[in-house]
């Protein structure tokens, strides 16, 4: 019986390490939490008053829906003139992650 549960404690062990669970694109993540912030990149564009958004999300690595594309976020802030991208990152315990594509410009 012990037996039993060591193998069982294993496989369920290396299911959660080795799975494919809700992941999410950051230059730093938590096992936990992961809540970060970023820069995508930047133009020579002047400042910007515009802002558009896209994104996408994960659950358990199984489903992932969304459109976090810049030019999806440049169309749904009626930007032509991009001036930077930011990025956003959050992720809880690996069941759920959502990556959000910010777009500044004119």
């Amino acid at each position: 019986m012990k037996k039993t549960a060591v193998y069982l404690m294993i496989i369920l062990f290396s299911s959660l390490m080795l799975g494919g669970c809700a992941g999410t694109v950051s230059p730093v993540t938590g096992f936990i939490y992961t809540g970060v912030k970023g820069p995508v990149t930047t133009t020579e564009t002047p400042a910007s008053s515009k802002v558009g958004t896209a994104s996408c999300i994960s659950i358990l690595g199984l489903v992932a829906i969304g459109d976090a594309s810049i030019e999806t976020a440049a169309k749904k802030g009626g930007i032509t003139k991009i001036h930077h991208i930011d990025h956003e990152s959050t992720s809880i315990l690996g069941f759920y992650a959502k990556y959000e594509v910010y777009v500044y410009g004119e």
